[in-house]
């Protein structure tokens, strides 16, 4: 293949062979999980990222995932370790079918229902599939399970049922055979050569590993984070004294409970998660829904170069270098808090909200400092009567609104399939009585990780751009004219402009 041929395309990056081997001589993190390099000498692939000697270009072949790494006949590599690498963030079809397969989706080998759930034929899904990944969904599954494994081998001291059920193979022979054939080695023995595993405590709780490509500014998002966090739901302790900031909240899946809190290992451009013994049935989707929450997917420096076009953001970008839109673990919880937080802001929003937990919450089995309660579920907010939530302080407009939030939240209408368009979804959100453009295009922005989502009637949105316009006052109209040259990264663009008007 000619050297100047583009062979991948991601996050509005093009890539020939030349360009990745440079970025693999430069180990430049920047490329980290947009490509991954097969070595023809040792049959590895590894990260761009990768600390060992850099391969002759006769020898390296370049695939734009890790599935497409294996399908070719490659392992992963030991001391990268490719299933830390961030995912590529791509808004089309095919990688809103790939999150949820990396969330567990075929665990059960269902094609047919997940094809359903996408609102195609299992034909269409597979030739999705093969034509933007170059492999199967089933051969997809297979490589996300496989990695986990690796992963939960690597980094905690889980027996090897509790991998291979976690890592979502139905049977440990299963998990043995698939991992000897497809790695040719045995899953202890990646467990043997684990580095200071064995040196850690023999205690129950799980620590692991989420990668993100720099810089990320943990402490600002964070900030931004406090005035929102619901109290005895979340805890975000700033530090002090040399302590790293830290996140910590309840967590509900299903039938599973438990805790999380969440550090960074700025060094190792990782976000670490202590996690309570009790989440290991569910931590495929647990950690798709932190990447999610904390958007360790984000490509900064190529959102920064778009947005710096624009004088009114270019001073706030390179003040905030590594800002990042925070979203939120459950949906249904982040849209309730933006009905309270309707004309009163996030900390009045938070306080209500910390009266609804207290009244309709679940405590925590073995709660954390600061985190007692789970948010309360959707089906016990739908039959509570509207004198119960105007009892915590909430106007009758807002309970009902929280109430039809609830029902629509049972009747699956938070849990978006791929495929669906930002006002496609912002136009379900408004069927609820209360929630307007602005409340659907907040939630849209944190809850959904719609990248170009835009709240332009915001007060705090108009208020910090007509600041920035020599206080020239810019109506929603103008500020949406505006903000239509920094699509398709308008989400990006407004927590500037709110982090400008704090």
């Amino acid at each position: 293949m000619d050297s100047d041929t583009i062979i991948i395309r991601r996050d509005g990056i093009a890539l020939t062979a030349a360009g990745c081997y440079r970025a693999l001589a430069a180990r430049d993190a920047r490329f980290d999980g947009i490509f991954f390099t097969g070595v023809t000498t040792t049959g590895i692939y590894c990260r761009p990222v990768c600390g060992v000697k850099t391969p002759r270009a006769s020898s390296c072949r370049f695939f734009g995932t890790a599935a497409a790494a294996e399908a070719a006949g490659f392992r992963p590599c030991l001391r990268c370790r490719p299933e830390l690498a961030p995912y590529a963030l791509q808004q089309n079809l095919a990688h809103a079918v790939w999150q949820r397969i990396a969330a567990g989706a075929l665990n059960d080998g269902d094609a047919e229902r997940l094809a359903r759930e996408v609102g195609l034929s299992s034909r269409q899904l597979r030739r999705v599939l093969l034509q933007h990944f170059g492999v199967t969904p089933v051969e997809l599954a297979q490589t996300q399970r496989l990695l986990f494994a690796k992963k939960l081998l690597q980094e905690t001291r889980l027996s090897m049922s509790e991998v291979a059920y976690a890592a979502g193979f139905g049977s440990i022979r299963r998990f043995n055979a698939l991992f000897l054939s497809r790695y040719r080695m045995a899953p202890t023995a990646v467990r043997r050569a684990a580095p200071g595993l064995h040196g850690l405590p023999d205690g129950r709780d799980i620590v692991l590993r989420l990668a993100y490509r720099p810089p990320f500014d943990w402490a600002s998002m964070l900030r931004y984070m406090v005035s929102g966090a619901i109290p005895g739901v979340e805890a975000i302790d700033m530090g002090n004294e040399g302590d790293e900031p830290a996140y910590a909240r309840s967590v509900r899946l299903g039938e599973t409970s438990g805790w999380m809190r969440v550090t960074q290992r700025a060094a190792k451009h990782q976000l670490e998660l202590s996690l309570s013994a009790s989440l290991a049935p569910v931590l495929m989707p647990l950690l798709a829904r932190a990447r999610l929450q904390f958007d360790l997917d984000a490509h900064p420096d190529v959102i920064a170069a778009h947005l710096s076009a624009d004088p009114l953001l270019a001073r706030h970008v390179r003040r905030m270098l590594g800002w990042r839109v925070p979203g939120a673990f459950d949906a249904f919880e982040l849209a309730v808090l933006a009905v309270l937080g309707q004309r009163r802001g996030m900390p009045a929003a938070a306080r209500l909200a910390a009266e609804l937990v207290r009244r309709f919450g679940e405590p925590t089995a073995k709660p954390l400092p600061g985190v007692t309660h789970h948010f309360p579920l959707p089906a016990r907010l739908a039959q509570a009567g509207i004198a119960d939530i105007t009892a915590i302080g909430v106007p009758p407009a807002r309970a009902t609104a929280i109430r039809e939030l609830a029902a629509l939240a049972l009747r699956g209408g938070l849990d978006l399939r791929p495929g669906l368009g930002l006002q496609d979804a912002v136009a379900r959100l408004r069927t609820v009585q209360g929630i307007g453009d602005d409340t659907a295009q907040y939630v849209a922005l944190r809850a959904w990780r719609f990248p170009d989502a835009f709240p332009a009637s915001d007060a705090g949105l108009r208020r910090a751009a007509s600041e920035e316009a020599d206080g020239e006052p810019l109506t929603a109209s103008r500020l949406a004219t505006r903000a239509a040259h920094w699509s398709p990264w308008r989400s990006y663009a407004a927590l500037l402009l709110w982090q400008a008007a704090a």
